[in-house]
């Protein structure tokens, strides 16, 4: 039986280099934004590549969620990279297929880059409000997701996806902490819009601390750190992943 686990991330997070990760695994198959064009169809949002997205996707998000559940997969692993907020429209247990994974950034962080691409971003846009109610949904009905820090992420890798493969039950696989440079066939059309910066790269970066935040941004600022600082409590630590047996 393959596992199906759903990554829901915040944009301008590490999102696409842990789908690169996972896709060095010769057990996983990853998708890339499956529900994409159902966002933008469904919240009229203008993002960049709009029409592209929508023209080369299926926009019906129930159909592409049943599909992702239910349709057979070569591999034993579905790694299934998403946006937190491309679940609008959507009834919240269309998860419950999943083993669900939240990667989380801290807001000073990631709402300058963020609104490089969209210039007035609100707080659905980040996905973090989305987020909080998605783990508080799935703790409830007894299914918590693991939470994952990008901050945390990017100062140990081996550490946390030793610990987030412990946690879904997985053997961690050395071969996740690099990659080759360059897209992948599995990369979504929007790619050239928000990709530049790990297709430069083949591996987790180091990571780089803002040092000045705008102050226009201040109280999107405020209102993304009533969610973040709700799933911060539960973030997975790093731990030396076990050794495969020889």
């Amino acid at each position: 039986m393959t596992r199906r686990i759903a990554l829901w991330s915040g944009p301008r997070n590490v999102s696409t280099a842990l789908m690169y990760s996972w896709a060095q695994r010769p057990d996983t198959t990853v998708v890339d934004e499956p529900l994409y064009g159902h966002y933008l169809m469904v919240s009229g949002a203008d993002h960049p590549g709009r029409d592209e997205v929508i023209a080369d996707m299926d926009c019906d998000g129930p159909r592409v969620v049943q599909r992702l559940a239910t349709a057979p997969v070569d591999t034993a692993v579905l790694f299934v990279k998403h946006m937190a907020h491309h679940l609008v429209g959507l009834d919240a247990s269309v998860v419950d297929a999943f083993d669900n994974v939240l990667l989380i950034r801290d807001p000073y962080d990631m709402l300058p880059s963020l609104t490089i691409q969209i210039p007035h971003a609100t707080l659905a846009d980040t996905g973090l409000a989305r987020q909080s109610a998605l783990f508080e949904s799935l703790t409830l009905r007894g299914r918590q997701p693991a939470v994952i820090d990008a901050q945390v992420l990017l100062a140990n890798p081996a550490g946390v996806l030793g610990a987030l493969c412990e946690a879904l039950g997985l053997t961690f696989d050395p071969a996740m902490l690099q990659w080759p440079a360059g897209p992948r066939p599995e990369d979504g059309v929007w790619a050239p819009h928000w990709y530049h910066a790990v297709h430069e790269s083949t591996g987790f970066g180091p990571y780089t601390a803002k040092t000045e935040f705008p102050t226009h941004l201040e109280p999107l600022l405020e209102a993304c750190r009533l969610h973040y600082n709700l799933l911060r409590p539960h973030v997975i630590s790093a731990r030396d992943p076990t050794p495969e047996a020889p």
